[in-house]
């Protein structure tokens, strides 16, 4: 007999749409409005371990439901698989139990439906526990057919678009998506014990900021005026510390209008919090605690794999400046090199080209040629959690300057970026307080805006007044939350982490590749990472 999943989709709806009008025939609803549960399926396996094979707990009524994921038929026996958020159990369907109800076994339920079950635990002679049913309920009927058991849901595209598809035949997405529930909620309690509070920013804005990034642009049709979605919710946080708040964060969305890959979704999460009165180097100290113990918590350990790679993320983690990685790559301190100097701005250019950077020959700057040589040559190669301290202040605008006098007149900031198997996963700041610097490198990017870098930000006057009036000493993370599913749970795609990722529409996707035109998703190695640029989590 051909198995359903092979059926015309037509032909099972129409099967199963005659199945639910001849239950209502008989005076049978088959969506129900509600069901009482004794049990879910992993606590009914935990109280009922000890029972023996071939033995029932007599006088013991337990109800359990969730949806039918097999259903095998011996005549007068059925066995049921069903699967709940937490586990799964057999039910048993026996004809002297169940008289004349049992016949509607057969003829009503499918793979795919919603039942509830009540009767007495029993451990099958194979072993298995079951519920060795008095009654049962159909609580949904599901007109649809699952995939083949065998076969599984193996198409990539589908998987995404179809996502409660996906987890419904997928136990590792539940997983998954299960502990990313878990690091959020960990994040957020660790920081609420630590007197941080959660705040919330506006996602349409007049001005985007806080990041370099390309927002997406709407319209308010009411206030006739142009908005965008934030690419950050850096600059309105900061506002609430001049407003007399200490210690602030927000775990939210945040939007941005750039290509996808198996790192990059347009819409994604980040966390920013800011605390009055710290520096970068407190952030480093808060960022590797957090990030261990939520470790801890959720996966029960600061070891953890991914890509194959085994990853330690007990403190303290690597500190290392940008300079010195690129010194060990392109043979010259480039830190070292007079800042405005033509000269040593032709040296860095000509020792980056030769290393295997071709495009820091058309940089305007040391600090550009520096960036760039840390994106193309090291980036990759920082498995391990390591801190890149002191970024050039051109790719910084938001970062105070260094407070080391040298390292100041070099152009250099208090800034760091975590990266973990090749990948950026955090930035952070000492945040810059000085007003009068601040609008001067605003105004550096909205020339670079005005010259066609899309991505450049504007002046942003509120924020400026703001600033104005004096903002104290703060310290500034933001962290990457998708990428640091990824990290915990060793998933190789940033779809894999988010629930419902962007797609392109089915048909436009038709001639194109697996996964609304990037690649599908396949296990990422660390030393894969590739070299462009990452968009900043903050």
């Amino acid at each position: 007999k051909r198995h359903e999943a092979e059926a015309l989709p037509a032909d099972v709806f129409a099967q199963r749409l005659l199945k639910v009008r001849e239950m209502r025939e008989a005076n049978v609803e088959p969506f129900a409005y509600t069901y009482a549960p004794t049990h879910r399926c992993d606590a009914l396996q935990r109280e009922y371990a000890s029972l023996g094979a071939g033995d029932e707990e007599e006088g013991a009524v337990v109800a359990v439901c969730g949806r039918v994921t097999l259903k095998r038929v011996f005549g007068s026996l059925t066995f049921l698989t069903l699967v709940d958020e937490t586990g799964s159990v057999q039910i048993y369907l026996d004809k002297k139990r169940l008289g004349d109800s049992f016949k509607d076994v057969k003829r009503w339920i499918d793979i795919g439906d919603i039942v509830g079950a009540r009767g007495a635990p029993k451990r099958t002679d194979k072993g298995e526990l079951s519920v060795a049913a008095s009654e049962w309920t159909m609580l949904t009927k599901c007109f649809r057919a699952l995939p083949d058991k065998w076969h599984g849901l193996t198409d990539v595209s589908k998987r995404y678009r179809q996502r409660h598809l996906d987890l419904i035949v997928n136990p590792a997405v539940r997983k998954t998506l299960r502990q990313r529930a878990q690091i959020t909620s960990a994040i957020r309690r660790w920081l609420d014990e630590r007197d941080f509070l959660e705040m919330e920013t506006p996602a349409l804005q007049t001005t985007p900021g806080g990041a370099a990034a390309k927002p997406f642009e709407t319209f308010h049709n009411a206030l006739e005026m142009p908005l965008t979605l934030r690419i950050a919710t850096e600059l309105h946080l900061k506002r609430l510390l001049v407003g007399g708040f200490e210690r602030v964060y927000e775990l939210g969305r945040i939007f941005r209008n750039e290509g996808v890959s198996t790192r990059h979704n347009p819409e994604f999460t980040t966390i920013e919090l800011y605390q009055a009165y710290a520096d970068f180097a407190d952030m480093m100290a808060l960022c590797e605690n957090m990030i261990a113990d939520v470790s801890r918590q959720v996966v029960g350990a600061t070891t953890v794999r991914y890509g194959g790679v085994q990853i330690e993320l007990a403190p303290p983690w690597r500190r290392v400046t940008m300079a010195s990685l690129v010194e060990e790559k392109i043979g010259l301190d480039l830190a070292a090199l007079q800042r405005g100097s033509a000269l040593d701005l032709e040296r860095a250019r000509t020792a980056a080209a030769a290393a295997g950077v071709p495009a820091a020959t058309s940089a305007q700057s040391v600090g550009e040629v520096l960036n760039l040589c840390f994106e193309e040559l090291c980036e990759a190669s920082l498995v391990q959690p390591t801190f890149v301290t002191e970024y050039p202040v051109e790719v910084s605008p938001l970062s105070k300057p260094h407070r080391d006098p040298a390292k100041n007149a070099a152009g250099l900031t208090e800034r760091f970026e975590l990266f973990v198997v090749g990948r950026e996963l955090a930035n952070a700041f000492s945040e810059l307080t000085d007003p009068v610097d601040q609008r001067e490198r605003f105004e550096l990017q909205a020339a670079k805006k005005a010259a066609g870098d899309e991505e450049a930000c504007d002046v942003d006057e509120d924020f400026l007044q703001a600033l104005e009036m004096g903002m104290p000493p703060t310290g500034g993370l933001g962290i990457g939350i998708d990428r640091l599913v990824m990290l915990l749970t060793d998933s190789p795609s940033i779809r894999d982490v988010i629930a419902f990722p962007l797609m392109r529409p089915e048909a436009a996707d038709a001639g194109g590749d697996a996964v609304g035109g990037v690649p599908a998703a396949a296990p990422v190695r660390p030393a894969e990472a590739p070299a462009a640029r990452e968009p900043p989590p903050r």
